[in-house]
């Protein structure tokens, strides 16, 4: 679910990939809430917040909000240029190396947190995060090519309103061809990204409230593993079809 190939990728694969990336993405956005009071997947809310802050003069939340819009697009932005690198130079396990160093970087955040927490250090932990999830996202939303965005869940429901509508008027009118079929694997595709994203979100508090900035390193371990067997599978399967090539 991590390999991009010339193929087209199946929904079976997106929803394995929603399973895994939509619920990591939902614990670390509770996480963050718990510890910070932030959301750092939440661009909609912080884009909303800025004219508040502008209007009421508080300057301190004001830059707050534009540092996080800004580092969540220069983690998409970073993410974009390694994935067209990797794509270029045919490294196969590019998005599995991208969600590897996400999910190291959250362990090393947890562990930090953990032996050397301060206040005064808030803000770069959040600014970190929304860097991080604004690669976790733009790595999902490039792989699936457009069906799985992991912390974007406003559009999500968006496509699955669509999904759902297109269903709808397909069973209206009796029809049952590809359309109508497709229409159903892109909403329970939408479907579970939301729900992985809730599910993620409910464990995330819970995990906060029990382990405190040990729980930074629950979402970092899911994408570590989950990275290291997909470079593992993928080397595997191309050393395997180059043993049997003629």
């Amino acid at each position: 679910m991590l390999v991009k190939l010339k193929r087209v990728r199946s929904h079976y694969e997106d929803r394995k990939l929603a399973l895994c990336l939509a619920t990591s993405a939902g614990l670390l956005n509770a996480v963050a809430l718990g510890a910070f009071g932030l959301f750092p997947s939440h661009m909609s809310g912080n884009i909303s917040q800025l004219p508040g802050d502008l209007s009421g003069h508080d300057l301190w939340h004001l830059r707050m909000f534009a540092a996080m819009i800004a580092v969540f697009i220069a983690g998409s932005v970073i993410a974009r240029i390694g994935i067209a690198a990797g794509i270029r130079n045919g490294i196969r396990t590019i998005f599995s190396c991208l969600l590897l160093a996400e999910g190291v970087m959250l362990i090393l955040t947890s562990l930090f947190e953990v032996y050397f927490y301060s206040p005064a250090n808030n803000a770069e932990v959040v600014l970190l995060l929304a860097f991080l999830m604004g690669l976790h996202n733009s790595t999902s939303t490039q792989l699936s090519d457009g069906r799985v965005r992991a912390t974007h869940i406003t559009g999500t429901l968006t496509d699955a309103g669509i999904a759902a509508g297109s269903l709808l008027g397909g069973w209206l009118r009796r029809e049952q061809h590809l359309t109508f079929s497709t229409s159903k694997l892109q909403l329970s595709t939408h479907l579970l990204t939301v729900c992985s994203f809730l599910g993620g979100g409910m464990a995330g508090m819970l995990l906060y409230r029990t382990m405190g900035f040990s729980a930074l390193a629950v979402p970092g371990m899911v994408l570590v593993s989950t990275a290291l067997l997909s470079i593992a599978f993928t080397l595997y399967r191309t050393r395997k079809s180059r043993f049997i090539m003629p």
